[in-house]
């Protein structure tokens, strides 16, 4: 069975035995936190028990490496909408340890895309027409240098509220170990 077909008969059956009532709650994030954080499926789960977090206590953002690569990006947008709209009033970046964004290589992972069927003359369109794939694809070298990255453009956007706390986490997937890198609070 292929993996949607996998999904969509599990999702006939939670929803015709009501499982979805124990998951309800309202749009509004009780604990008031928007968490920016990686999309490292080892994070699923293991990030909201470490940080103590339940089903409607948060809104979790995620992007690969937990990075904000554009001000104007989708990533900001929706942490604007989570202070704005939805009553966020702090902002969490947890970035993680063995990180597939760390030390990212441009050339490889467009070796990749050629490999899986990405015509190369598409890959020189993209170049040729001013994008910079190599700044696109760029990945870190240490996560908390990351952390601190995604941190300060959050900061420093001009449509962030003053006094808005912005903290910089680093978690371990292998322990859930949480290391502060920046404490909003001090900012």
């Amino acid at each position: 069975m292929r993996a949607l077909d996998r999904i969509l008969s599990h999702n006939e059956n939670f929803v015709a035995k009501k499982e979805y009532e124990k998951f309800q709650t309202t749009k509004f994030p009780n604990k008031k936190i928007v968490i920016l954080s990686c999309m490292d499926t080892r994070l699923v789960e293991l990030l909201p028990q470490a940080m103590n977090v339940k089903n409607g206590d948060v809104k979790i953002v995620k992007s690969a490496g937990a990075i904000v690569a554009h001000p104007f990006g989708s990533i900001m947008r929706s942490i604007l909408v989570a202070v704005y709209e939805l009553n966020a009033d702090e902002i969490c970046v947890v970035g993680h340890h063995d990180c597939g964004m760390s030390n990212l290589n441009a050339d490889n992972f467009l070796a990749k895309a050629v490999d899986r069927g990405v015509p190369a003359e598409r890959i020189d369109m993209l170049s040729y027409s001013g994008i910079d794939l190599k700044q696109w694809l760029q990945g870190f070298e240490k996560v908390e240098d990351s952390v601190r990255h995604s941190v300060n453009a959050i900061v420093n956007h001009p449509l962030l509220p003053n006094g808005v706390p912005v903290h910089g986490l680093v978690i371990d997937p292998a322990t859930g170990k949480l290391d502060v890198v920046i404490n909003g609070y001090d900012r």
